[in-house]
């Protein structure tokens, strides 16, 4: 009756595994991003403006691209390289934005908040803010507002000038536009404001995002904006995907022919693993770049050569005169030390490469860190049960190529 039922199992598994990859490959990998060098982008060219009495200098273009980086990873746009042109320009190249002309927008306002009284004077600017979040207003509407927060001095000023203006509006000027106009019913000596204006929560949101991230040292005015197309070029790319594949079926036909049933399982596993990185690439809206195909292709190196350790470990089992499912047992159990240890360090160096990396580099650490987990669940857990089941079918060992 064992016997039966793990033939049962595996025949299930193994039509559920076709169904589910069948259905599936092809949704994944539309939804997964893919960066400059695959995909092509929006460039765009911006120039710091000369204010009269302000000079550009090299320091307030590092200070501009250290506001924009800010802003990128605050707004989530994918795959955003940032760098500068000369004396006076900064370059921005966009992948993958559904809308990569509204993103170049929010990067390059300049987001100077300040507050005024009727009177047009100056009370409080935005060097005084802390914090700056979207929220739903509470009077059931669908329109949001941005909650403010100060620091000890705008604190002081904005409680000072609630005072003096009770009865009157205090003005919110974001770029010399005036967004908001409430009048002050009474002191506000918290340190919190809120700005309204009938914002959608997508407005609320990136308003908040350029209050939260600073004010433009300069003015930034577009001098250039253009498609690019992908920067390996599409022959390129489609030799990569080509190589790839060529590799990914040499790996699977070695496995089956050295190792026989267990490489049959192995080239499921591979299947699995497969699935759970690009689902898990698609979930976390990762962008896939050529160095991030690099990373997927040494961590699938590191799927295989995981079940090649837990087989010779079984095979050694066996000369020891255990039996098959005790040896499987044992195998994986001594192999796992060697397993986990390869893939923390590994994983290690990609944390590494994740934290102080950029473009590309991040790209390759993300997909790497993604398929090395990936490969760990799937050898100690699915491939194990796997060997069990088919243990249970048969007791020859000639079966399992060993």
């Amino acid at each position: 009756m064992q016997r039966n039922t793990s033939i049962a199992i595996i025949a299930a598994i193994v039509v559920v595994i076709g169904i589910i990859s069948y259905f599936v490959y092809q949704p994944l990998l539309n939804n997964i991003n893919l960066g400059l060098d695959l995909r092509g982008g929006l460039r765009v060219v911006l120039e710091a403006e000369e204010l009269e009495g302000e000079k550009v200098t090299q320091d307030t273009i590092e200070k501009a691209l250290g506001i924009l980086r800010t802003r990128v990873d605050a707004l989530g746009v994918k795959e955003t390289v940032l760098y500068p042109q000369g004396d006076k320009r900064v370059v921005i190249e966009i992948a993958g934005e559904d809308d990569p002309e509204a993103a170049v927008n929010i990067l390059k306002n300049t987001a100077q908040l300040q507050f005024m009284d009727e009177e047009g004077n100056v009370v409080l600017t935005g060097k005084n803010l802390v914090d700056a979040q979207a929220q739903m207003k509470r009077d059931g509407s669908n329109e949001a507002e941005i909650a403010l927060e100060f620091d000890k001095e705008g604190t002081e000023l904005f409680a000072k000038a609630t005072s003096e203006n009770v009865g009157k509006p205090i003005i919110i000027v974001l770029d010399g536009q005036p967004i908001s106009a409430p009048t002050v019913r009474e002191p506000i000596t918290n340190g919190q404001a809120v700005i309204t204006g009938n914002f959608t929560a997508k407005e609320a949101q990136d308003l908040a995002v350029l209050l939260r991230s600073g004010a433009l040292p300069v003015s930034l005015k577009v001098m250039e904006k253009r498609s690019i197309g992908p920067t390996l070029g599409a022959d390129s790319l489609d030799k990569s995907l080509k190589a790839g594949l060529v590799g990914l079926i040499a790996i699977l036909v070695f496995m089956i022919g050295y190792y026989r049933l267990p490489g049959l399982i192995a080239d499921l596993s591979l299947v699995i693993y497969t699935m759970l990185v690009l689902g898990t690439m698609a979930i976390l809206d990762a962008v896939l770049t050529l160095p991030g195909i690099a990373g997927f292709a040494l961590s699938i190196g590191m799927a295989v050569d995981a079940n090649v350790i837990i087989y010779e470990r079984i095979k050694e089992e066996l000369r020891w005169g255990k039996t098959l499912v005790a040896a499987i047992e044992a195998g994986f159990k001594r192999a796992f030390t060697a397993i986990f240890d390869a893939n923390i360090t590994t994983l290690i160096t990609a944390a590494v490469l994740m934290y102080f990396g950029t473009g590309p580099i991040k790209g390759f650490a993300v997909t790497l860190s993604i398929g090395i987990v990936a490969s760990l669940l799937v050898a100690l857990t699915f491939t194990r049960y796997m060997l069990v089941l088919f243990a249970n079918i048969t007791k020859n060992e000639k079966a399992y190529g060993i």
